[in-house]
């Protein structure tokens, strides 16, 4: 995985300033809110949503299982329909190969679709290191860029920022990346919406290049399939001559049929609609609307270590919709940026030290970004048992030692022991009974000190239970 966010703080130190931004709760707190409640609705709608849940959770575990058979299977289809497959091992491996790629067209810009795995490897600052620009087309990845910024959110990239922010941002930044924005532009949604059009519609018309990802991948007939709300993503698709797609291995489902489920999960998930505004799927080239040379890049960057993982590669069902994030209390009140990763919120928590390792701070401390509520369990449209996994990785992290875990293995042995006898437990809460009044009131220590920066610890009983209940009840 690209080391773009790499060197960050650990998730409790950033998450302790993004709680301070008063601005950034109130965003998260609306958005996720506003979306949580709509797909609440969309879903609802639905008999049969246990079923489709069940339906996806079964086709992404056994596709999984067969993840070389399909793999094959993709490239043998995607090659006989025209197209071109490249394997990269690590991010490293498939900058360089789209890099090449689009040196070979002889293009110096390319349009992009909103892509997780082009933003996981790093692609747009690769790019740029070759003097290529990369222009991003969905509106919020838009925002972003226009920015300087970086997304926090797996659907709503820019869901950190208000209409007043966007305004400024293209006021200030359009004109730099080409069309500048209209005079007097205001912050209603629909003057921002138009002057992003305008603004990318220039863009559209002479990239000779597209870059994408994929939702799917379908094996059977090498079919790659893009979901999107604003058409940015069919433009991406159609009208550059060289199409190039970069995708994440585990993204393949076996056969066309398999897409109705996820098809039916996902919009309504994801922006709670009954179905995607666009749904774009190709196949191979084509000499009239779609791209005349097509290469498909599939990464792997850590997917095979996670696939190892009997309890961790649950991870690698996802399918993006985000409604984890929504649900999660902790993610509304730290936002996205605290995780360190493209990949936020409680399945970045997940996917994100699995992909990376756990040997950086950052990802040593995201399984600990939880409270292990379960909501985000009973949303997900593929059933991953986000919590579990959380406390499988937190195993992992506590086993690679450190002072905090050492100590913590010191504290539980020596408590092993001491319920272990009897005698000592007794006599220890006699001591402790007799001294309460000497007690702090809260924990020392930048450990035990954090459980009671906001609560007291419980006071003392005058006498123990033991004793108590020798007394009344002998």
């Amino acid at each position: 995985m690209s080391g773009t966010y790499l060197g960050m703080p650990s998730f409790p130190k950033a998450a302790h300033q993004a709680v301070g931004n008063a601005t950034l709760r109130a965003n998260l707190k609306h958005a996720t809110h506003t979306i949580r409640d709509k797909r609440a609705k969309a879903v609802a709608e639905l008999d049969d949503w246990a079923l489709l849940r069940e339906a996806g959770k079964q086709i992404k575990d056994h596709t999984l299982r067969h993840l070389d058979t399909y793999l094959v299977q993709l490239e043998e289809a995607v090659t006989a329909a025209g197209g071109v497959v490249h394997w990269a091992a690590d991010a490293d491996e498939a900058n360089r190969i789209v890099t090449r790629l689009v040196k070979e067209t002889g293009e110096s810009e390319v349009v992009k679709v909103k892509s997780m795995a082009t933003q996981e490897i790093g692609l747009n600052e690769a790019l740029e290191a070759a003097g290529i620009a990369a222009y991003e087309t969905d509106l919020a990845e838009l925002i972003v860029q226009l920015g300087h910024d970086r997304p926090s959110h797996i659907l709503v990239p820019a869901i950190h920022r208000n209409r007043g922010e966007i305004r400024d941002i293209f006021a200030k930044e359009m004109g730099e990346w080409g069309r500048p924005a209209p005079e007097g532009l205001t912050d209603t949604p629909a003057e921002l919406a138009e002057a992003a059009r305008l603004h990318l519609r220039e863009k559209f018309l002479r990239a000779k290049v597209g870059i994408s990802g994929a939702n799917f991948m379908v094996a059977e007939t090498g079919t790659l399939v893009v979901v999107e709300s604003e058409g940015n993503g069919r433009m991406c698709l159609t009208l550059p001559e060289t199409l190039i797609s970069v995708v994440g291995i585990e993204k393949i489902v076996p056969t066309w049929r398999d897409l109705e489920v996820f098809l039916q999960t996902l919009p309504r998930s994801s922006t709670a609609e009954r179905m995607n505004p666009y749904t774009s799927m190709w196949t191979g080239t084509t000499d009239t609307d779609g791209p005349q040379t097509f290469h498909l890049v599939l990464i792997d960057n850590g997917r095979t270590d996670t696939l190892a993982d009997e309890v961790g590669r649950q991870a690698l069902r996802c399918i993006r919709c985000s409604a984890c994030l929504n649900v999660c209390p902790v993610y509304e009140r730290a936002g996205g940026h605290a995780y360190g990763s493209v990949y936020p919120g409680p399945i970045g928590a997940i996917l994100s030290p699995q992909l990376r390792g756990t040997a950086s701070k950052i990802d040593a401390s995201l399984p600990y970004a939880s409270s292990l509520c379960g909501a985000c369990y009973e949303v997900c449209p593929v059933a991953i048992d986000i919590p579990e996994v959380l406390v499988h990785l937190r195993e992992k992290v506590a086993d690679q030692g450190g002072k905090g875990h050492h100590l913590e293995k010191a504290a539980i042995k020596a408590v092993g022991w001491v319920l272990d006898h009897p005698g000592a437990l007794a006599a220890g809460e006699r001591v402790a009974a007799k001294t309460r009044k000497l007690h702090p009131r809260k924990l020392p220590g930048p450990g035990a000190g954090q459980w009671t920066n906001s609560r007291d610890l419980p006071e003392m009983p005058a006498e123990p239970f033991r004793d108590w209940w020798k007394k009344n009840r002998t």
